[in-house]
């Protein structure tokens, strides 16, 4: 994968171009060749199966809006190794989701119900709304209330209303109750997924350049006297010097501020600094995964 160091752009979706009906001979390479004709390219991918094979679509980010909309109107529906691709501007899933508006659906999922709760009572507490289909309150193998249930209207319609109207309600001055679109278990799955991973990548997001690598550390420092030369700039999160398999310091370690704004003063002052015997170097730590992909740019 060709790929720019810095993910902010890349997350951004900022000039990002969709590829598809890609022949299975083109990689990242040829697909970087063919677009860079039209401007600066900042990533490029093919997408691959397990065994590496080409899924025949891929994407291309580039630096600015211009380059990405000329290689839109240059290359959509061409051909390229005798297919012809589809090439548009990438659309994140959200937002096609957002697009496409909220999914039509008839059958709600409701619990916190009253343990007496009888499918009779589910389908009168929801009958105001339309035509009930089936109302069942599930019960465990002797026959017990599980407080949970599923009512399925004849109309999308009257199940939004039902959601709308009863979600965040109590009856009966009972617990409160909650009113959702039924999903599958893969569906939920799916949902909580997307949602760690997106929290998952706003705490990296956050926390983006306030985390420092240091290397030509003095062999006198250790993590109590590292910790000592950078508290001065802010907060620090945590603070180590990396040791060999004997315990001696390798020259190199990692201090992380609580705000990129600590670690960014912390830089500006000590990168070059003589501690001890030699000049400090201090630089924005990178995960492996980033210095790879500027290791592919630079060659």
């Amino acid at each position: 994968m060709f790929s720019h160091r810095d993910p902010s752009i890349r997350k951004s979706g900022y000039a990002n171009v969709f590829i598809k009906n890609l022949d299975t001979s083109i990689d990242n390479k040829a697909l970087h060749d063919t677009f860079a004709a039209f401007g600066n390219v900042l990533s490029c991918k093919v997408a691959v199966d397990s065994c590496g094979q080409s899924k025949g679509y891929g994407f291309v980010q580039f630096d600015n809006d211009d380059s990405a909309q000329n290689a839109i109107k240059q290359l959509n529906g061409m051909l390229i190794n005798d297919k012809q691709v589809y090439v548009g501007l990438f659309v994140r899933r959200q937002e096609r989701a957002r697009a496409n508006g909220s999914p039509k659906f008839t059958n709600v999922y409701v619990k916190n119900i009253s343990e007496t709760y009888a499918d009779e009572d589910l389908k009168q507490l929801f009958g105001s709304y339309g035509t009930i289909t089936s109302a069942v309150v599930m019960k465990d193998a002797n026959g017990k209330s599980r407080c949970f249930g599923f009512v399925n209207f004849q109309s999308p319609d009257s199940a939004a209303a039902a959601v709308e109207r009863l979600n965040g309600t109590t009856v009966n001055d009972d617990k409160v109750l909650y009113v959702g679109r039924a999903q599958r278990k893969a569906e939920r799955e799916a949902e909580l997924k997307a949602k760690f991973e997106q929290e998952r990548i706003s705490r990296y997001e956050k926390l983006q350049g306030a985390n420092l690598y240091l290397k030509n550390l003095d062999e006198s420092i250790n993590d109590e006297k590292l910790k000592e030369l950078f508290s001065e700039f802010g907060t620090i999160t945590s603070c180590k010097v990396m040791l060999d398999s004997h315990g001696h310091s390798k020259g190199s370690g990692f201090v992380a501020f609580s705000t990129p704004e600590e670690a960014s003063k912390a830089l500006t002052e000590m990168n070059g600094k003589m501690i001890g015997r030699k000049p400090l170097y201090v630089a924005v730590a990178q995960r492996k995964e980033e210095r790879k992909a500027l290791q592919v740019v630079l060659l």
